[in-house]
């Protein structure tokens, strides 16, 4: 049901972000002047049909190869191929033809806009990527907005995503979690399914299959609870809670099920663009610029073994363990803080 469902809702139903029914496909997030200016140059075809639930931008991917998977119409990917550059590249698959034919149409419009073109769609299942004519371990970078919850083999889009990255390599997405796992008698119905709530991975459930899949230590960036304006909508899932939430999960065969203190330390050198005064790495990481900041040893792997190595001064090795770091456990990882931007329709 998923796959024909997510074509004709997105493909027929919704013919612009203003018919959504939940802010579950908005993005609340107020963008940086990097996102801003890339935003600026696509097109408002493209604009209209975004349906994405966070801001997908990864720091330090300029000369990268990125695979966007659910590309849509084609907003994020347009974006990233400003990041990327003209050495870089951005392939986006998506499975409804509908939104392919607007990305696709305007290709040439982008290139021109940019001054190159490194943007090639495909269509594809995100859930049978490995029908697909891509590489294993080709992509730096993997990312997905809102688009996880509507498949329904998800373990097989995390097994999918950690082969073809390359080694210290990112997955680095958005989607819909739930505080519970949704009943399976709410799953097959189609506006459910469209607006992102009876697919969504109760969270305890999504850690599971991404550590499952080699991602071991999944890192939370950013959440929000979602709003829910229509009353027949909010009725079928009274009870459920459920959160908007990127996280960035990393291909690194070394990282530990705990974040183990080794002494190590990190220096962030205020050098990635639109970043200079502080580093986000996740919700409990915000790295000052020439501030020494004290590690746990994955968050050091998570620096020292990726691309964002050049930007960091880093201290200490691995050759004493103190234990566990402070704080490490397992409750569910989501605020349930109402926010003032918290909102019903879309942007």
């Amino acid at each position: 049901m998923n796959i024909e469902n997510s074509r004709n809702y997105y493909g027929e139903v919704l013919r612009g972000s203003s018919d959504l029914k939940t802010d579950a496909c908005c993005t609340a997030e107020a963008p940086s002047q990097e996102i801003r200016e890339a935003l600026a140059n696509v097109h408002p075809d493209v604009r209209a049909r975004y349906y994405g639930c966070g801001l997908i931008a990864p720091e330090a991917i300029e000369g990268k190869r990125v695979l966007d998977l659910g590309s849509g119409s084609g907003q994020d990917a347009y974006v990233l191929a400003q990041l990327v550059g003209s050495e870089g590249r951005v392939v986006g698959v998506d499975a409804t033809p509908e939104q392919l034919a607007v990305a696709n149409f305007l290709k040439d419009w982008h290139a021109d806009r940019f001054g190159y073109a490194n943007v090639e769609f495909v269509e594809g299942d995100i859930e049978k990527l490995d029908a697909l004519d891509l590489e294993p371990g080709s992509f730096d970078i993997i990312v997905s907005n809102c688009v996880i919850n509507l498949v329904a083999d998800k373990a097989k889009v995390f097994a999918d995503a950690f082969r073809l990255l390359r080694d210290g390599g990112e997955f680095h997405f958005s989607d819909v979690y739930s505080e519970r796992r949704v009943p399976d008698a709410l799953k097959d119905d189609p506006v459910l399914h469209g607006e992102c709530l009876s697919g969504a991975l109760y969270w305890g459930d999504f850690d599971m299959l991404a550590k499952r899949a080699g991602f071991l230590d999944p890192r939370l960036v950013s959440d929000r609870p979602l709003g829910i304006g229509d009353p027949a909508v909010a009725a079928k899932v009274d009870g459920i809670g459920f959160h908007s939430a990127t996280f960035r999960l990393f291909k690194l065969d070394a990282l530990e099920p705990r974040c183990e203190d080794y002494g190590q330390a990190v220096r962030y050198r205020g050098t990635i663009a639109g970043h200079e005064r502080a580093f986000l790495l996740d919700g409990h990481h915000l790295i000052e610029r020439g501030r020494m900041f004290a590690v746990c040893g994955n968050t050091w792997r998570m620096l020292a073994e990726t691309r964002l190595e050049p930007h960091f001064e880093f201290f200490g090795d691995f050759s004493t363990h103190y234990g566990i770091f402070p704080g490490c456990g397992e409750i569910m990882p989501f605020s349930n803080e109402k926010r003032d931007d918290a909102i019903s329709g879309c942007c």
